[in-house]
């Protein structure tokens, strides 16, 4: 079998630049592994996909080279993928910071996408997914590529790497992009669990006695460039920590480094100095119980060594209380690893492709799209976004 296009993996950025590749007239294949297509869709967002998020900008992703993203961000945007849902009159809405859900079920993204792979027939193309299919091999001979899946030999002039990271095993997901990589000569950026929740031990295990409260906060980890806050909801959970905010700064956080929340991001450090001049017979667990829940605010008031009213309290006590409580720092002892992580930080090296057309730079016609390639997003429907035009552009040059 002869192709232009050999694509594997079936997830978002796979079948979106199937289906653009197929509109222009290519014939394409595409190799899932899986039962099915789009599995990792389907269970996103609750199970209704946040299919992209509004404000979707480069500075919305982590990369070893933070300007590789811009041209594909730029020349296919989130507002171009929204138009797209609006075709399929696919009802959405907007969640919170600009995240979008589906009405519905995430399932009407997968079809959408199907239905786009379809449509390449009119235009002379042809898109083939081919599911539960077993790679046992991929070589590049006289500039084009044999794909031997399930015994059969497939053959194109192109090929993508769309197989994602090994973020969330249990649906398939592996280190196979990363693998073929190297095997032709491409460097791989270390891969990492990203936007995972954080494990806890030492002291910071009595925060496990509150499994299940939340509080919205300001996460705080990293240095320097690499510095980033969140101001979302955290989770203390019976392992450690997870929630919003938490998932969020995992992506910046380095092994061996504390990590910051702010249980008052609307105060003053010396907010308790003030409430004690206002209010001086006030019981310093109902000044906490204001913002966080009795038993959270009980317990940070135990851990600072605090009881009583606050005039019983001296003023260098609650300057610091209050400090604290801006910074409160935890030293995770790790992550809940690429089982529970959502996405995967690393990957194929952005310096061995262009950021044009995705194409690797010493090896023409072979490409690197989506989850695979060294470009992280955030929390909230950015990645489905980089999977979108990171898709288009590979799907604009095959």
């Amino acid at each position: 079998m002869k192709y232009d296009a050999i694509i594997l993996g079936g997830g978002a950025a796979g079948l979106f630049c199937a289906a653009q590749a197929g509109q222009r007239g290519r014939r394409v294949a595409v190799l899932e592994k899986s039962d099915r297509v789009g599995k990792k869709i389907l269970i996103s967002g609750g199970g209704r996909c946040n299919f992209t998020n509004i404000g979707a900008g480069p500075q919305h992703y982590l990369s070893a080279n933070p300007h590789f993203a811009k041209s594909a961000l730029r020349r296919y945007t989130a507002r171009d993928f929204i138009a797209l849902v609006d075709a399929y009159d696919i009802a959405h809405h907007e969640k919170t910071l600009g995240q979008l859900f589906c009405d519905g079920r995430a399932q009407q993204i997968v079809d959408l996408l199907l239905e786009e792979c379809a449509k390449a027939s009119v235009q002379g193309g042809q898109v083939d997914i081919l599911t539960d299919q077993d790679v046992t091999e991929v070589v590049q001979d006289s500039g084009a590529f044999a794909v031997v899946a399930n015994g059969q030999a497939l053959l194109a002039d192109n090929l993508v790497i769309a197989t994602g990271g090994p973020s969330i095993p249990k649906m398939g997901a592996t280190g196979f992009a990363y693998d073929l990589a190297r095997q032709f000569g491409l460097k791989v950026v270390e891969p990492r669990p990203a936007l995972v929740p954080f494990t806890l031990g030492g002291e910071d295990v009595l925060f496990r006695e509150l499994s299940g409260v939340s509080a919205e906060v300001n996460a705080v980890a990293g240095s320097g460039k690499q510095k980033a806050a969140f101001r979302e909801a955290a989770l203390l959970t019976h392992r450690g920590l997870s929630g919003p905010a938490i998932l969020q700064i995992s992506s910046y956080w380095k092994h061996g480094d504390p990590i910051a929340l702010d249980f008052f991001p609307d105060e003053k450090p010396d907010w308790l100095l003030a409430r004690k001049r206002a209010a001086p017979q006030t019981d310093i667990v109902a000044i906490l119980k204001e913002q966080l829940s009795e038993r959270l605010a009980r317990v940070l008031a135990e851990r600072l060594g605090m009881t009583g009213v606050l005039q019983g309290l001296s003023d260098k006590a609650l300057r610091q209380a209050g400090e604290r409580l801006k910074r409160w720092e935890f030293t995770p002892n790790g992550t809940e690893g690429f089982a529970k992580a959502e996405v995967t930080a690393g990957g194929i090296s952005t310096a061995e492709l262009s950021s044009q057309t995705m194409e690797a730079k010493s090896i023409p016609g072979l490409y690197a799209i989506g989850e695979a390639v060294d470009v992280t997003g955030w929390l909230g429907g950015y990645n489905f976004q980089w999977a979108w035009s990171s898709g288009w552009a590979a799907g604009q040059a095959i």
